[in-house]
């Protein structure tokens, strides 16, 4: 029997902090920035991928994502959702630190009814335990499209680590990541 890799996709803000934090996971196997959840261009067709000029215009209302090729006997959806909730604020809508618009809003895209079961029960199992103080307003909805972002956005981090942003607000992502999730970081 062959093993099957599988897809998450979300949305957490700036898509070059959540790139470099699920690249460091053990049984991630790729991670990609893009563009999910808006409406095609105007006038264009919906498999019309969107630029980063016009995801940040707001007219697309699509957010910046990571997609996540993981192999799921390494680790879990479950993990992942920790994961992606315990790096981001999921309580400030269309808003991650200073970067702000619909583009940065925390999202789920689910490509399975397992996936949307999973992620609706962990967001109202968060709900349910308080464990925000503010409401949880992560949307959870179908992946439609993903667009694969302009490569210069791809592995940004990996590519970038001596520029102000990556230096002052991604390294310290990742440092808080590896003392949470030891057990999850991948062994060099």
């Amino acid at each position: 029997m062959t093993k099957e890799n599988k897809i998450a996709v979300f949305g957490g803000g700036c898509f070059w902090c959540t790139e470099a934090i699920f690249e460091e996971l053990n049984g991630v196997i790729s991670v990609k920035s893009g563009y999910a959840g808006g409406s095609p261009p105007t006038g264009e067709s919906p498999q019309t991928a969107p630029t980063y000029e016009e995801v940040c215009s707001g007219k697309t209302g699509h957010a910046e994502v990571i997609k996540i090729e993981y192999d799921p006997e390494k680790i879990s959806y479950e993990d992942l959702l920790t994961v992606f909730f315990y790096t981001h604020d999921p309580t400030t809508l269309n808003k991650q630190g200073a970067d702000v618009g619909e583009q940065y809003r925390s999202a789920i895209f689910y490509t399975d009814e397992r996936q949307k079961e999973e992620a609706t029960t962990f967001v109202k199992q968060l709900i349910t335990e308080k464990a925000y103080e503010k409401p949880v307003v992560t949307e959870v909805k179908p992946l439609e499209n993903f667009f694969e972002a302009e490569d210069y956005h791809q592995n940004f981090y990996k590519n970038n680590q001596g520029k102000p942003y990556c230096q002052l607000v991604i390294a310290p992502k990742l440092e808080k990541l590896k003392t949470r999730f030891e057990n999850l970081i991948k062994k060099n």
